[in-house]
């Protein structure tokens, strides 16, 4: 039977437990770092509710592992910033010395968090986990045995993971990959986001720091881990005035592109971009393109605000997301995908469909949201269709469901793209 394992997105925005440790110990690399200081910060790690780090460091000794498996994994994954060696012990009289100020509590939660968290805990069982991770430590041996100066740290992580914890062996690789900025190519990160996404972790344990050698960047990118995007996307983030208690204007634009998690960084703002060229150059008047961003984001009754003129927001936006470019991507060249025109008269059917309803904002924009997907991009306009659903709370049949997920799979969209947020009614 597979293992309950924790929910870790829950409890953390990024890396955590042992490999957070060392992440932290790697980022003073200016600062004094000795025994009383790693002390000091393994102690207020675990008070500030991670629990994990003391799980981890009672897992390793626990095991079996001799001392030199255990001095080679924390090297590796502290950038040999601070060697147990150095400070006349023994790596597994170290670690229990840094296990002693950090307790194993377990958290404090309400019936609901725990029958909620209980649903959504992964059941990954250990061998499979073990096999996944030996395999993506063969993967990166090459690169690590180029980059580590750890010598024999792969076969030292293959040990932690087969005579310690799988999890805890994932985290370490990890780890060390980060901290000597190994090259990792797209199909191994590729495998290694897809084992973080089955054991729950935060998109940023995984991304985070991690030398990914990507592709150029694709505007026309459509299967983001987050689901939606692009200027759709926006207008859900500026909806009505409730954005204001999110930051600035710009604040609230760079959340959406800066977005990249899981993807070429620069992607968000390149298929944001990309949308917004494709109105900025269509035949829709001002009118037309200010009355469909102000009916999306339901800020039909915000008097003047920084969206008045949609055209005017629209450069706005352009602006940002070309600043965006730049930093991640100096060389990068926008340039339009081909609008997927294959899919016109399919968008079209479900457009006609879903306005001819009793809620007059959205009818008001139906012409609008037709002439998009004829004459901008079907694309563009199916995403605009769903933003004006969830918007407005338009009920959704499960059939329409499930043809809006057909499309959105031809379209290349992630399946988080049609999720829940829709309104839902039965037949």
């Amino acid at each position: 039977m597979a293992r309950a394992r924790e929910v870790y997105y829950y409890d953390y925005p990024g890396d955590f437990g042992l490999s957070g440790l060392a992440g932290t110990l790697c980022s003073r690399t200016a600062l004094r770092l000795d025994g009383p200081v790693v002390l000091a910060l393994a102690g207020a790690q675990a008070d500030d509710d991670d629990r994990r780090l003391g799980r981890d460091l009672r897992l390793l000794l626990d095991s079996p592992l001799p001392d030199e498996v255990l001095r080679a994994v924390w090297l590796a994954a502290v950038r040999r910033c601070i060697d147990p060696a150095e400070e006349d012990t023994e790596t597994r009289v170290w670690l229990r010395r840094v296990s002693e100020v950090c307790p194993s509590l377990a958290p404090e939660r309400d019936p609901y968090e725990v029958k909620t968290l209980d649903a959504a805990r992964p059941r990954v069982p250990e061998e499979e986990l073990r096999e996944a991770v030996a395999a993506q430590i063969d993967s990166a041996a090459p690169g690590l045995a180029r980059h580590v100066a750890v010598p024999g740290i792969g076969p030292a992580l293959l040990r932690v993971v087969r005579e310690a914890d799988a999890d805890l062996g994932f985290r370490m690789l990890l780890r060390t990959l980060k901290a000597y900025s190994v090259p990792v190519d797209e199909a191994l990160y590729a495998r290694l986001r897809s084992t973080g996404e089955r054991l729950a972790y935060p998109l940023a344990a995984v991304q985070e720091d991690l030398n990914v050698r990507w592709p150029p960047i694709d505007p026309g990118r459509r299967d983001f881990a987050l689901g939606r995007f692009g200027l759709p996307f926006v207008a859900a983030v500026f909806r009505g005035t409730e954005w204001e208690h999110l930051g600035t204007v710009r604040e609230n634009i760079r959340s959406v592109i800066d977005g990249d998690l899981g993807c070429v960084p620069g992607s968000s703002a390149a298929v944001l971009l990309e949308d917004v060229q494709r109105l900025l150059g269509s035949p829709l008047s001002d009118e037309e393109i200010t009355a469909l961003w102000r009916t999306a984001a339901r800020r039909q009754y915000v008097d003047g605000g920084f969206d008045a003129e949609g055209r005017a927001w629209l450069e706005r936006l352009a602006l940002e997301c070309s600043e965006r470019l730049a930093e991640v991507d100096p060389v990068y060249t926008p340039f339009l995908s081909p609008a997927r025109t294959d899919l016109t008269e399919a968008v079209l059917r479900e457009v006609r469909a879903a306005t001819g309803v009793d809620v007059a904002e959205a009818r008001g924009v139906a012409q609008v949201l037709e002439d998009v997907v004829r004459t901008v991009d079907p694309d563009l306009g199916f995403r605009f269709l769903l933003q004006l659903l969830t918007a407005y709370d338009l009920p959704v049949t499960d059939a329409r469901r499930r043809r809006y997920e057909e499309l959105a799979e031809r379209l290349g969209y992630s399946r988080d793209h049609v999720d829940d947020r829709l309104p839902h009614t039965q037949a």
